[in-house]
């Protein structure tokens, strides 16, 4: 692990707002260090409110899309709700329709099949709606770059409505409306929102021409709270604000299908963390193994008996995923060793019969293997499709736009891709995709790298502390967990290797004065260095323990050194 200290933010910024707030000054720096250096700034960043969401209308096209539908509802017009088969995709297509079903019951929904259709609008989603009598199609977290199938839909009679939120091409689809705040040409204030948050907008404005208020569509930000958290956009600006009344309603009020995830789990108080690793991996797994369509039908279900057989369908999925997942990795490690890759600064591994529907996790657990971009391919009709992941700091998809004369279709974004090409060119394309990452990676990049905010001293840590930095919380990109540095600390004496195969490490740090019990998973390699009374440096969150219903503070090692 390469360990990188944060610059340290200007002294008299950082004393100003300490004062102005009455906290600690490593508080100040912290906040100061995330943008905010006002008492203002930071009154908004603890206290969020639906009144700091902007005003949907500044998005381009957004009176355009508001007017289409409006006509279709007053004309009873039949509207397909279409969105791709992520936890994006479907938590979109499960907030549009379910809020459009309240103004008028022509809506349908529409997820294409992973492995019939591929990713996006496809040309059978179209003749569906050609076949069913749809004028309108509202597409959800795809389409801004299927100039082609909107013309084909043109041609049908039937009008597009986009609302994506990828990086568009060098042109646009010929659509009634194209609600993308990443279009060159959009003013919107606020560029990272995930594909449902751009679904939001839009009901957010069609709920201003029918006199509802920003408290009548609180019940839809769970599933906006979800996208956030599963899409890795950063939790910032107006993405935080949706994802912290999100999390509330998931929490406090949340709808059948969520209800039903979470009776199995069996866990109090969701985090933004939990939504990512426990909800999100479920939702996702009815399209990775099934049909995407089963995760829109649990998230609209109303009736909670039957939302929790949905979800126990979905259980049984997520369980497939997770045995094809752990033995896909297995497999991929082994040819990365046989074909003796080990010394590339790329991998690129492929075989026919690998389930396409998790080759994106594979890709993310190879990476914690060998760190280094990373493509997994699998055999999909008569084409090889990938998915990529990135390393911290190294953007795949200019990778991979560099290699694009070996590639069919590709899209995504700086971290995660998806690509197609045929099979002929594979070993063409696997060099040029080394060569051009040799080229332009700056390679202390292949080192995982833990960035630090500050330095700490253990006698900082109290209760009053951890209940201001919870309160930074929800965590994600761009507003990541405080992680922090403290020296010359020593081990009382207890240390011990914890759990199976004694993988983690277990002890309690002093600095002399202060005692904190300390948690490292998958660090139990690392107990020689703070045995025998051995001083060490240790990088670490700050974490509850609930124990026995006693509920105390443990430092989340990250990683130690002498």
């Amino acid at each position: 692990m390469r360990w990188t200290l944060k610059p340290k933010p200007n002294p008299e910024t950082v004393n100003a707002l300490a004062n102005s707030l009455q906290v600690d000054p490593s508080i100040a720096s912290l906040l100061v260090q995330r943008g905010i250096e006002t008492f203002e700034e930071a009154k908004t960043f603890f206290r969020p409110s639906l009144e700091d969401l902007h005003n949907p209308y500044l998005m381009k096209d957004m009176d355009k899309a508001v007017a289409r539908i409006l006509q279709a509802i007053k004309s009873n017009e039949n509207i397909l709700v279409y969105g791709d088969y992520d936890v994006d995709g479907t938590t979109s297509v499960a907030l549009m329709s379910s809020y459009l079903k309240t103004k008028t019951p022509q809506v349908a929904t529409y997820i294409p099949d992973r492995y019939d259709e591929g990713y996006g609008i496809s040309y059978k989603g179209i003749d569906f709606a050609e076949d069913n009598g749809f004028s309108l199609i509202i597409a959800l977290d795809c389409g801004i770059k299927a100039i082609d199938k909107v013309a084909y839909a043109e041609k049908k009679g039937i009008d597009f409505i986009i609302c994506d939120h990828h990086r568009p091409g060098n042109e646009v689809p010929n659509a009634v409306a194209v609600l993308d705040p990443k279009q060159d040409d959009c003013n919107y204030p606020y560029k990272e929102l995930c594909g449902c948050g751009v679904g939001f907008k839009l009901i957010q404005a069609l709920a201003e021409q029918s006199g509802e208020t920003i408290d009548d569509l609180i019940p839809y930000l769970d599933l906006v709270a979800t996208a956030i958290g599963a899409d890795i956009v950063p939790i910032t600006g107006e993405n935080r604000v949706l994802a912290y009344f999100g999390l509330q309603v998931v929490n406090q009020n949340p709808r059948a299908g969520f209800k039903a995830i979470i009776n199995q789990i069996k866990k109090d108080t969701l985090t933004i963390t939990d939504v990512v690793f426990i909800i999100a991996p479920r939702i996702n797994a009815a399209g990775r193994m099934k049909h995407g369509q089963y995760a829109v039908d649990l998230l609209t279900e109303t009736d909670l008996q039957t939302a929790v057989k949905y979800a126990q369908e979905i259980e049984e999925f997520n369980t497939d995923r997770r045995e094809a997942d752990k033995n896909i990795t297995i497999e991929a490690l082994e040819q990365i060793q046989k074909n003796k890759e080990e010394d590339r600064l790329t991998t690129v591994v492929y075989q026919d019969n690998w389930h396409k529907g998790v080759i994106g996790i594979v890709a993310s657990r190879l990476i914690e293997t060998h760190y280094r971009p990373t493509l997994v391919f699998t055999k999909s009709g008569d084409k090889l499709a990938a998915s990529a992941r990135s390393v911290s700091g190294f953007d795949v998809y200019n990778a991979l736009e560099a290699c694009a004369e070996h590639i069919e279709q590709f899209g995504g974004h700086k971290y995660a891709a998806g690509l197609t090409l045929k099979e002929e060119n594979y070993d063409a394309f696997k060099q040029a995709f080394e060569d051009e990452v040799s080229k332009t990676i700056d390679k202390s990049l292949l080192t995982p790298e833990i960035k630090i905010d500050t330095t700490l001293d253990l006698d900082t840590i109290n209760d009053k502390f951890w209940r201001i930095i919870s309160q930074f919380a929800p965590f994600g990109p761009g507003n990541m967990t405080p992680i922090f540095m403290t020296e010359n600390l020593k081990d009382t004496g207890y240390g011990k290797c914890v759990g199976e195969d004694d993988k983690h490490l277990r002890f309690t740090a002093t600095n002399g004065r202060q005692k904190l019990v300390c948690i490292g998973f998958n660090l139990g390699d690392k107990l020689n260095l703070i045995k025998d009374n051995k001083p060490f440096r240790a990088v670490y969150s700050i974490d509850e323990n609930h124990w026995n219903g006693n509920v105390s503070l443990q430092l989340k090692i990250r990683d130690l050194k002498a």
